[in-house]
């Protein structure tokens, strides 16, 4: 008998609840996630042979935990907050919870849904996802920064500076700027501060992106060759996305990040909208992808034009290229991930099924419409270009 055991956790405290099979309450408790408390939680949980760890957020606040587990050679699944939520009102007929009725939902939720992703330890990708973090809070960082040396600029200067604004710029403009009384001296040398800032955020930048570069090609991962994917973009798909093979089909991927419509058709009008679900991370990598695209010539700017004339607004146009491009995204990590599995050892890899210069390109699929039911895995040769 395989026991589940259900976890809400918190940053210094979790609590569990061991169900079985028939969802039967075995026991409960709460424990401190110091190590004496997580020495007497796993103590309880090892009194039964065959468990599954059950855990929301495990790209979150249970991140710390799940890791632990794993690498004790616990079997942990990650249980979606969404997923837990819904059983919570079914289970209680409310939707208050509790830490209690929080673990109590994520068992059973764990219990009814058998394909949910099993955590693993990747050393490699868990490197990726922290740089990647580290390289996103260095872009807000130089944001605010920009932003702060703005309102400065516009107090100097009649009429402030240009809106994208880069540090040498930044010194010429302020080098320019003599004033004479004591508000306009302190606020021309906080300006220099301010510059001086701004440069040292770009070279974390620049150095944080050299980095991401590096690891990515080390990983075997071609999907900066697609148009719109830098470094950080990059380096954030392979930590999110981890074994592509967990997605059954480009529609699944496409449900998961956000991309894939929602049905929102009433009566006889036929209508989808934008979906504010999946994985938002990974849905701004590819509005990043689609915006680049957009202000160069290229396939997803001639779709997305294509998709105006037939009569779509500027954000449905928008929607249906991000859809496009999840499906661009999605193929070319499944022919790494598959080069990587059929590479010899020691041999040297071949180019992937869709590493010509159109790959870089949205090309695949003919709809932007969510894929129901089981589909075939295609290559990007195997589709339709758009005109």
């Amino acid at each position: 008998m395989t026991v589940i055991i259900g976890m809400d956790p918190h940053k210094r405290s979790a609590t569990i609840e061991i169900i079985d099979p028939a969802s039967v309450v075995l026991t409960t408790g709460q424990y401190s996630t110091d190590t004496a408390g997580y020495s007497g939680m796993l103590t309880a949980a090892q009194r039964f042979g065959d468990r599954i760890w059950a855990i929301e957020g495990c790209n979150g606040v249970g991140r710390h935990l799940a890791h632990r587990l794993v690498h004790d050679g616990e079997t942990v699944v990650d249980v979606p907050a969404k997923l837990s939520a819904q059983v919570r009102v079914f289970a209680t007929g409310n939707g208050r919870n509790t830490d209690p009725v929080d673990a109590h939902s994520v068992a059973l939720a764990a219990l009814r849904s058998p394909n949910l992703r099993r955590v693993d330890l990747d050393s490699e990708l868990i490197a990726l996802g922290m740089l990647a973090d580290r390289r996103d809070e260095l872009g807000r960082a130089r944001t605010d920064t920009v932003n702060r040396l703005h309102r400065l600029l516009l107090e100097l200067l009649p009429g402030g500076a240009k809106k994208f604004l880069s540090a040498m710029q930044a010194r010429k403009l302020v080098a320019t700027v003599k004033p004479r009384d004591p508000a306009g001296k302190v606020r021309r040398r906080l300006a220099v501060e301010l510059i001086d800032e701004l440069e040292r955020i770009d070279r974390k930048i620049k150095a944080a992106n050299k980095e991401l570069r590096e690891l990515v090609i080390e990983r075997g991962s071609t999907v900066m060759e697609l148009n719109g994917i830098g470094p950080s973009g990059a380096a954030r798909l392979l930590a999110d996305v981890g074994d592509i093979h967990r997605f059954r089909d480009r529609g699944r991927f496409a449900s998961w990040n956000g991309t894939a419509p929602l049905d929102a058709s009433s009566g006889e009008q036929k209508r989808h909208r934008l979906s504010r679900a999946g994985n938002r991370r990974i849905n701004r990598v590819l509005h990043t992808m689609a915006t680049v695209q957009l202000r160069n010539p290229s396939a997803g700017r001639t779709y997305y034009d294509r998709r105006r004339a037939e009569g779509k607004t500027s954000m449905e146009a928008m929607r249906a290229l991000k859809r496009r491009l999840s499906n661009v995204v999605y193929t070319r990590m499944l022919a790494d991930q598959r080069r990587r599995e059929t590479a010899s050892p020691g041999g040297q890899s071949g180019a992937t099924t869709d590493s010509s210069a159109t790959g870089s390109t949205p090309h695949t699929g003919p709809s932007d419409k969510p894929q129901p039911g089981l589909t075939t895995n295609q290559n990007s040769h195997d589709l339709p270009t758009p005109p």
